[in-house]
């Protein structure tokens, strides 16, 4: 019954928060503030994909409901000019739906996500803007693409997307800047860390104090949690190596748990799509493949480079295959988390775009009314879907880490 309240108040914040947001899109009056952001937008029909895109993908702001969101840092360096930081994307003066009024040393604020125009005629210093407007050009290939632009004093500007470190892989192109801010994702990581910390010293301090007696409160929470990593997971691979490697099995475990569970929240400080990020999966991934290939023994490396008892001409096919099969398995440790987050959150929000797909976007009451009956024994039973995907995620990349590692440091048999 408690599972069912929760995941009832769940589906309401959904609902309300999103419901909030459309309609605030339709209102009738709107403040003059949002009339100078909102004159030069096209008028779209509502957009499940676009909503649940919107959802998974990182951004700069929290949005918390209607046009409110929890601004964030942003720190962002741009080739040739040099560093921007700002103690907050609220900086960007947004008006409604979380764009900004200003541009700040070519920097805009659209839906809580920081991009930055790239072309020398637009002005460095920090000047007012028009509002957004979306154009359809052709690419390389001939193929007809939306480019974001913004508007000031009637000319539009081409909006460049957001690229980091990882060069543009993730984002398609390099592009004009790099952004180091705290996004979404990031506070989401730092809170799940601080949260865990103080967990883990809560426990080990209840160990200390009631030394020899049973676990009580929280920590007979936790300490099932720790026997299982070790008994079922650890030690039937490790062996008597288990002890060495349960620092990195627990830690990969519970922060991959409660960046899944953090992200279940629909609503501030959840609703991060963090482990549905493939920067994010790859770093982890990255922890297992150093972990495993600095670790393995000579027998190890043997069975890699120069498998023993295997005639010479084998050994050349082989071998590479052992090669590529030690960053195959990082990968798919990668893809596996990163699908199966994102899935969920797709999917959940798509159940409850229903709504406004049935009700037009608020104009047919009868029609949300029937969305509402469709969604709602959908949206409930993705979110308990969602809930075992979350703790079966962080177990399956736990233990294929294990087996990873005993293969790495297994000695040889006679």
């Amino acid at each position: 019954m408690r599972g069912l309240i929760l995941s009832l108040f769940s589906f309401c914040l959904i609902f309300g928060i999103t419901f909030g947001h459309l309609t605030a899109q339709t209102d009738d009056q709107p403040s003059p503030l949002k009339e100078v952001v909102e004159e030069v937008y096209d008028t779209k029909a509502f957009d499940p994909g676009e909503k649940a895109i919107g959802h998974i993908v990182d951004a700069n702001a929290f949005h918390l409901f209607a046009d409110y969101y929890f601004h964030l840092p942003a720190f962002l360096f741009a080739p040739g000019y040099g560093w921007t930081i700002l103690s907050s994307t609220r900086k960007f003066k947004p008006a409604s739906k979380g764009n900004g009024t200003l541009a700040i040393d070519r920097y805009v604020l659209y839906y809580g996500a920081i991009y930055r125009v790239n072309d020398p005629s637009f002005p460095l210093e920090t000047v007012e803007i028009d509002g957004f407007h979306y154009d359809y050009q052709k690419d390389d290939d001939g193929n007809e693409i939306s480019v974001l632009q913004v508007v000031y004093r009637g000319n539009n500007y081409d909006l460049d997307s957001k690229s980091t470190i990882d060069g543009g892989f993730f984002g398609g192109k390099i592009t004009s800047y790099y952004d180091f801010s705290i996004t979404k994702n990031v506070f989401s990581m730092l809170l799940t860390f601080i949260l865990l910390t103080w967990a883990f010293f809560s426990v080990a301090k209840a160990y200390r104090r009631r030394d020899g007696m049973a676990p009580k409160g929280f920590q007979s929470f936790i300490e099932p949690i720790i026997v299982f990593i070790q008994d079922d997971v650890a030690k039937p691979f490790l062996g008597n190596n288990y002890q060495r490697f349960m620092p990195l099995l627990l830690s990969l475990f519970f922060f991959i748990l409660g960046l899944n569970l953090l992200g279940q929240i629909p609503f501030f400080p959840g609703s991060a799509n963090v482990t549905g990020n493939l920067g994010v999966t790859l770093v982890l991934a990255l922890f297992t493949f150093f972990a495993v290939n600095f670790s393995g023994n000579r027998h190890y490396w043997q069975h890699i480079l120069w498998m023993p008892g295997i005639p010479v001409p084998v050994k050349f096919i082989l071998t590479p295959v052992e090669v590529a099969g030690m960053f195959i398995k990082p990968f798919t440790l990668m893809l596996r988390l990163f699908a199966s987050i994102t899935a969920g959150h797709i999917v959940i929000v798509a159940f409850v775009s229903l709504i406004f797909i049935f009700g037009n976007a608020g104009e047919s009451l009868s029609g949300s009314m029937l969305g509402l009956l469709v969604a709602f024994p959908l949206t409930l039973f993705m979110l308990a879907i969602e809930l075992v995907i979350a703790l079966v995620q962080a177990f399956v990349f736990t233990i294929l880490t294990a087996s990873y590692l005993a293969a790495a440091t297994e000695e040889a048999h006679h």
